[in-house]
């Protein structure tokens, strides 16, 4: 991946951005020093704010109407990063569908809405305008995820057979889960072990978990659309030195020589740490009358991981924790008129059904999601 940087492009979108928050100032607004933008509208309810983000970022105009701001800027596209309303509800949900009816492309942060019947609307303003919208779900735009979609697609690999996903969040007590405001915290972090899920194994099919009242943690266990099998625990109360999440994949392994046993996987990290334990190896023959745990070079595991000594681009943490990467797509997507790869609203679509069954579903009982559903 050669990057570019803004002014390199032949051609940008004209850009309006709806919050100045703290989120965005890290890593959404610097992204865009490597996408085909021309910023130049912000809008946010502090004016104050707005003014501040407009000048640091090169934007021209500055709001804090974003009704306003629309028919006055008319932009081709609008990157929305806002929060909630008291009763807790996603503001981005009725802000991108304002922006949808006043013509204008949609990059918007998660969470995309609360729920499925608030994603129906705002998918029917997307048909109804022709526009596009795309959720920025980063994980899958990091070089470890997507190295990871690219090995376990491959022959070698093998069929895909069971996930493991570790990430940091509690699930409320089941008095809370009709509560809003209380379901905040996994409406919003869903969406990250969720995207994972969804892009590397497709659609969950089955579901059924155990909670731990004193964390709030806890374990389900997955069935996908494919046969595939995993396992989705979801941690609460880990230290704050511990690296926060991991992933491995497992596959049946294919062309392993002859006498070999056993399949492949795939482990990332702390999110940037990869290793590839490839098929082929023989550790029975090694049990039996090996000396060495050493197996050979054809079949030895791959590891990546980035280095921190040079000041470059690939440990630079809005490409690491995909932020240029989605918001590059996205970008990219608009200018050729087609939609989205990852980042769609069939990908939040999958990720709020997890989020819904674990709003009604006891622990302990299991529940299916019906295809289409």
């Amino acid at each position: 991946m050669t990057v570019r940087f803004q002014f390199e492009y032949p051609e940008r979108l004209r850009v309006a951005f709806i919050g100045a928050g703290n989120h965005s100032y890290r890593n959404v607004y610097p992204s865009f020093q490597y996408a085909p933008v021309d910023l130049v509208a912000v809008c946010d309810i502090n004016i104050d704010r707005a003014k501040a983000y407009a000048r640091a970022f090169g934007a021209a105009g500055a709001y804090d109407d974003h009704q306003e701001m629309l028919k006055t800027e008319q932009p081709d596209a609008v990157f929305i990063v806002t929060s909630y309303t008291p009763e807790g509800d996603v503001q981005a949900t009725a802000l991108a569908e304002n922006c949808l009816r006043a013509g204008a492309h949609v990059w918007m942060e998660k969470p995309t809405a609360a729920s499925i019947a608030q994603l129906d609307r705002l998918q029917m303003a997307a048909d109804e305008t022709g526009r596009i919208v795309m959720t920025g779900l980063k994980k899958i735009f990091t070089p470890a995820m997507e190295k990871v979609k690219t090995i376990i697609s491959s022959p070698e690999f093998g069929t895909v057979s069971s996930i493991s996903v570790r990430y940091p969040q509690p699930i409320p007590d089941p008095a809370d889960r009709s509560d809003d405001v209380k379901m905040l915290s996994l409406l919003s972090h869903i969406f990250h072990p969720g995207a994972i899920l969804t892009y590397l194994m497709g659609p969950v099919r089955r579901l059924s978990y155990e909670w731990e009242p004193r964390t709030g943690a806890s374990v389900s266990s997955l069935l996908f659309e494919s046969g595939a099998i995993g396992v989705l625990h979801l941690v609460a109360g880990i230290s704050d030195s511990s690296p926060l999440e991991r992933v491995e994949v497992i596959g049946t392994g294919a062309g392993q020589r002859e006498g070999s046993r056993g399949g492949a996987n795939i482990v990332v990290d702390n999110g940037v740490r990869v290793t590839y334990y490839r098929p082929g190896a023989n550790r029975q023959q090694g049990y039996r009358r090996g000396g060495s745990y050493l197996v050979d070079d054809a079949v030895a595991p791959l590891s990546w991981e980035p280095e921190f000594s040079l000041g470059g681009l690939t440990n630079n943490s809005l490409f690491t924790l995909g932020y240029v990467p989605e918001v590059v797509h996205f970008c990219e997507s608009v200018l050729a008129g087609k939609p989205p790869e990852k980042g769609t609203l069939a990908d939040v679509r999958n990720i709020l059904k997890l989020y819904e069954l674990y709003r009604r579903l006891p622990a302990g009982e299991s529940a299916t999601i019906e295809a289409g559903n």
